[in-house]
């Protein structure tokens, strides 16, 4: 989400008038935060960009504009890249606590 931070300032003052930066942001509490940004229209930035990245309908895509699908593929790849990094570290944890487990019983 922090790459996200400018759609969510965008949002916020498009929808609600509330600036991000300002004194009255820093009094709001995390469930009013958490409230407002559940609330945003599917028309606020933020929600624009979520729904390009999240389509699945073929159709749908098929009709997406050149930075649309830039939008969608870099997001898609990014993610994959995350998802990759979360399974090497599942397989390395896996395979100490098998070495653990070997030396426990004595090769």
């Amino acid at each position: 989400m922090t790459d996200d931070f400018d759609l969510i300032v965008s949002s916020f003052l498009s929808e609600y008038g509330v600036r991000i930066y300002s004194d009255d942001f820093k009094s709001m509490t995390w469930d009013e935060f958490a409230a407002l940004l559940g609330g945003l229209s599917a028309d606020s930035p933020l929600v624009r960009m979520v729904r390009i990245r999240s389509e699945t309908d073929r159709n749908v895509i098929r009709h997406f504009t050149k930075v649309q699908h830039k939008i969608r593929n870099d997001w898609i790849r990014r993610s994959k890249g995350c998802q990759e990094t979360a399974n090497v570290a599942k397989e390395r944890d896996t395979f100490l606590q098998e070495l653990v487990e070997m030396f426990r019983k004595g090769g």
